[in-house]
């Protein structure tokens, strides 16, 4: 891998555990940051500085957050100029039909549901992962 960076944004301490542990099983070393809710994501994504520093090759993100729901936060993301283009992979265990209308219209690039299994959640996020980190062609910052 190299070092493009994730923002994975869960607020469950044992997705979260499930998403780091399938990312080690698949070899995936890319730093990875952790937001909790809604408010930490745009909080990083958004802060003071360094523009391409704050910028994630990948957001994984939750839909069910506490203080600004996930799909707010993905109209945010595209809403900005610099983060308009980062991709952005809603990871969720609702599987609702407007929830998934909702993700696309508000332009997730990918809506992936959480499986129960570890193993299959493993292989989920793990593919997830090699897809969107190492054969994904970003656009330039």
């Amino acid at each position: 891998m190299n070092t493009r960076s994730i923002l994975l944004v869960e607020d469950n301490p044992d997705d979260e555990a499930l998403a780091l542990r399938a990312f080690q099983k698949m070899k995936i070393n890319n730093p990875i940051t952790i937001a909790r809710d809604g408010v930490e994501a745009l909080e990083y994504l958004f802060a003071p500085g360094d523009s391409n520093q704050q910028r994630p090759a990948l957001v994984l993100l939750d839909l069910k957050l506490p203080r600004i729901d996930g799909l707010e936060v993905l109209r945010r993301i595209r809403a900005h100029t610099i983060t308009k283009l980062v991709p952005v992979v809603i990871l969720t265990s609702s599987g609702e039909k407007q929830d998934v209308i909702e993700g696309y219209s508000s332009g997730a690039n990918s809506y992936v549901r959480k499986p129960i299994d570890f193993n299959e959640f493993a292989d989920a996020v793990g593919h997830l992962g090699l897809y969107w980190l190492l054969l994904n062609e970003l656009p330039p910052q």
